[in-house]
C-alpha cells in the first residue's frame, strides 16, 4: 500500500501563512483594539514549554502607559544620540497604534531560564502568526531600551524576577516589506 504524501489544504495554508508573515515598521494610524491580541495571547500560551513553567507574561499597554514608555524611550534616545534623535523617537512611538511587552521569568537554574526564554520565543511566534492571519502586523523590537531599568520601572516589572524578551508594536500594516530567506541548502546539514 502506498502512502499519500500530498499536504492537506490546511498544511498548505499554514505554510503560506508562515512564509508571508513580516515584521511591520509602518502602521495605519487607527488602533485595532485588543480583542485579537487577547485571542493571540490565549494561543501563545500553547507554545512548547519543557517543564510547563508558563514563564511568559504579557503586558498590554493602555494609552497612559504607552505614553510613559514613549517618553522614556525618547529620553533614553536623547541621552545616547542627541535631542533630535529623542524627538524623532517620541514621534515614532506616538505613531504606533498598539503596544505590548513580553517577559520571561528569571531562574537561578541557568538551563531552566534558557528553556523558559526559548518557550517565550515560541509563544511569540504563535502570537505573531495568529495576528498576521487576522490582518494585523507585529514588530518585535529588542533595542537597548528593553534592557534599561527605567523601562522596567515605567512598566512596573521586577527586573530581578522577569526579563523583557521584547517590546512589540501592532496594528494594520501600512506597508508590507518583501524579504527573502537563504535557500535551505545553505542552512541545512544532513548527517549520516
Amino acid at each position: 500500500m502506498s502512502e499519500d504524501h500530498t499536504p492537506s489544504q490546511s498544511a498548505v495554508d499554514l505554510a503560506a501563512l508562515i512564509r508571508s508573515r513580516r515584521s511591520i515598521d509602518l502602521f495605519q494610524p487607527e488602533s485595532v483594539g485588543t480583542e485579537a491580541l487577547l485571542e493571540a495571547i490565549e494561543l501563545a500560551r500553547w507554545a512548547p514549554n519543557h517543564r510547563l513553567t508558563n514563564p511568559w507574561r504579557f503586558y498590554v499597554l493602555g494609552p497612559v502607559t504607552a505614553d510613559a514608555v514613549a517618553r522614556c524611550a525618547a529620553a533614553f534616545e536623547a541621552e545616547t544620540k542627541g535631542e533630535r534623535a529623542g524627538a524623532a523617537r517620541l514621534a515614532r512611538y506616538k505613531a504606533i497604534p498598539g503596544n505590548f511587552v513580553v517577559t520571561s521569568r528569571l531562574s537561578a537554574d541557568e538551563l531552566l531560564e534558557r528553556e523558559d526564554y526559548a518557550a517565550c520565543c515560541c509563544a511569540i511566534q504563535n502570537l505573531m502568526l495568529y495576528m498576521w492571519q487576522r490582518g494585523i502586523g507585529v514588530k518585535w523590537t529588542t533595542g537597548a531600551i528593553t534592557r534599561e531599568q527605567r523601562l522596567y520601572d515605567v512598566l512596573g516589572i521586577d527586573s530581578k524576577a522577569e526579563r523583557i524578551v521584547g517590546f512589540f508594536w501592532y496594528g494594520r500594516p501600512q506597508v508590507v516589506p518583501t524579504k527573502e530567506r537563504r535557500p535551505v541548502a545553505e542552512i541545512l546539514v544532513e548527517l549520516p
